[in-house]
């Protein structure tokens, strides 16, 4: 409500009145608050998507009539997971903004997965399945599972040869990846998931990354995270031939209908460019 008030330039008072009497005109409740926080019921999420629907086609209506479509201009709202945000989509954001300057974009990390109409965001940028079917994807690669180890690990204590031998190891465990202390394999036809041990256990790409590089264990990352570093033999990928299959990266965004302009430029302009940095594995 503070927040509100303040990109209204209004008092708190003032959107709380103003929110009652929408609500009293439209003889439903959109919001349920608690003490804590504020929720969308499923009447305020409806009446959101098509007011958002509504100033979506006035705005493209008022940049037809005065040929912006090649010059897009407004605020768009992305997410992405932190480190591949970081890396990789955040380059190609500073590119096309300086292609449209007319364009502001708010770039939000996040390695969660987020309700894109609830949060009101515009476009997401999504590693692995989509189970929600109502949204739009646009694919943009595939990503590895790369189990790697430092020169310095492997010399001092040997590769596993498969992946039962991976529990006589020190592992690191990226817990942002795999919560539970398993590992999963590919191997003839399943997969199947052995228990690891290890000294060392973070939340964090980076911290792991790190720890790898520095010889204390063996590490699971997604190829974006570590490509670089293999690139540079900084790490050695192992059990290569019992890998997961491969994981899609999407662009997605809610049903066309409620697509803007200048979402349309930027996921036209974004898709290539991350396609040619996944399919160059970010070396």
């Amino acid at each position: 409500m503070s927040s509100a008030a303040e990109t209204l330039s209004m008092s708190q008072s003032a959107v709380v009145r103003t929110l009652a009497a929408l609500e009293e005109v439209l003889g439903v409740q959109l919001l349920t608050r608690t003490t804590r926080r504020l929720n969308l019921t499923e009447e305020g999420r409806e009446y959101y998507s098509r007011c958002r629907q509504i100033l979506h086609e006035v705005e493209d209506a008022e940049n037809a009539l005065n040929q912006k479509q090649t010059n897009p201009s407004g605020v768009l709202r992305l997410t992405a997971p932190v480190t591949f945000g970081r890396m990789h989509l955040s380059p190609v954001i500073n590119e096309f903004l300086a292609q449209f300057p007319n364009m502001e974009i708010e770039l939000i990390l996040l390695d969660r997965v987020v309700d894109l109409l609830e949060e009101g965001i515009d476009i997401a940028l999504r590693i692995g399945s989509l189970p929600d079917s109502t949204l739009i994807a646009k694919p943009v690669g595939t990503l590895e599972h790369i189990i790697c180890a430092s020169p310095e690990y492997i010399t001092q204590s040997g590769i596993p040869q498969k992946p039962t031998e991976i529990h006589q190891h020190d592992c690191i465990h990226l817990t942002a990846l795999n919560s539970s202390p398993e590992w999963p394999f590919y191997d003839r036809g399943s997969i199947n998931k052995v228990r690891i041990s290890g000294k060392f256990k973070t939340n964090h790409v980076e911290a792991a990354r790190d720890a790898c590089c520095d010889g204390l264990g063996i590490g699971q990352f997604l190829s974006y995270q570590v490509g670089p570093y293999i690139s540079q033999g900084k790490l050695i990928p192992i059990l290569e031939e019992f890998s997961l299959p491969p994981i899609p990266v999407n662009l997605v965004y809610p049903h066309s209908r409620q697509l803007s302009s200048r979402s349309r430029v930027f996921i036209d302009w974004a898709q290539p460019m991350l396609k040619r940095r996944i399919a160059e594995g970010f070396a």
